[in-house]
């Protein structure tokens, strides 16, 4: 099912039109009374129904809004001209909004890649772009997108871990725009079948589960003091090398290995003693 576009009349000269023919129609009345002729009469009266009835097929269509117009169940087309218009009475009149839509789903809560529990929760930016689909395809567009959505955000999240583990790994937490693309790309594919455009596609909201947040917040620090650590350490050694090499360099004492290793040694607790012993402390004051 495919939008159709179709043509309709202007409904302004139409609805005057109508005006005129009903006032025919009472001029006729009053003539058939006046006269006494019941054909007169009867013109009058049919003439009036008619006017009346084709009232019928009158409709509005605001800016960024389609008429989907059927006959007896039969999909006729579809109307986008703004104003008051007109087309065949006994044709049904659907009207469907085309402006940008959005909304935030509610706090999800799914276990992302490595098990843990989270809440997560996004903004959709979504669109009707083809409105035979939305109508036609689909039984209520509005809830399929909501359901649609929160189907893809699950999936999404459970795709992903929390944080990032390893070199060149997507995490949810370090890489928004990585995230958004792939939520954005899940709901295009689902939501392509009702008509429906996906425009823009964001995590509102991101957290890890209550039960564990606190575990999750110990767990991070931890990481943060390995990770210290090992730059300090990093950061020694590449002294260590640099003052090695430049007394060799120059000459000003020649060691061998044992006088060397001793050197090092003195070097690097000069250098991160007390720096390297202060995170041992911290982590252990976190269990």
């Amino acid at each position: 099912m495919k939008e159709n576009p179709t043509q309709s009349l202007p409904g302004i000269p139409t609805l005057l039109g109508l005006l005129l023919a009903g006032l025919l129609a009472g001029y006729l009345f009053f003539i058939g009374v006046s006269t006494h002729a019941p054909l007169m009469l009867v013109l009058a009266i049919v003439v009036g129904v008619l006017a009346a009835f084709c009232l019928c097929g009158l409709y509005m269509v605001e800016p960024n809004q389609a008429a989907v117009l059927s006959l007896f169940g039969k999909y006729v087309g579809t109307v986008k001209e703004n104003g008051l218009r007109w087309n065949n009475p006994f044709y049904s009149k659907k009207k469907v909004s085309q402006r940008v839509r959005n909304f935030e789903s509610g706090k999800l809560k799914v276990n992302e890649l490595d098990g843990s529990p989270i809440e997560i929760a996004a903004v959709i930016v979504w669109q009707v772009v083809d409105s035979a689909e939305a109508v036609y395809n689909v039984d209520d567009y509005e809830s399929f997108v909501h359901i649609q959505s929160e189907s893809a955000l699950r999936a999404m999240a459970t795709s992903y871990p929390y944080d990032q583990h390893e070199e060149g790994q997507f995490a949810l937490r370090s890489h928004a725009t990585e995230i958004s693309q792939h939520l954005e790309k899940e709901l295009s594919e689902r939501l392509a079948d009702a008509g429906v455009q996906v425009l823009n596609a964001r995590i509102s909201h991101l957290a890890y589960a209550p039960e564990i947040a606190q575990a999750m917040l110990q767990r991070q620090q931890a990481n943060a003091i390995i990770a210290a650590r090992t730059r300090i350490v990093a950061g020694a050694v590449g002294m260590v090398e640099m003052a090695l090499a430049e007394l060799q360099k120059n000459g000003v004492v020649h060691l061998d290995e044992e006088r060397k290793a001793q050197m090092v040694s003195n070097l690097l607790v000069v250098l991160c003693g007390e720096r390297a012993t202060q995170p041992i402390v911290n982590a252990g004051t976190l269990y």
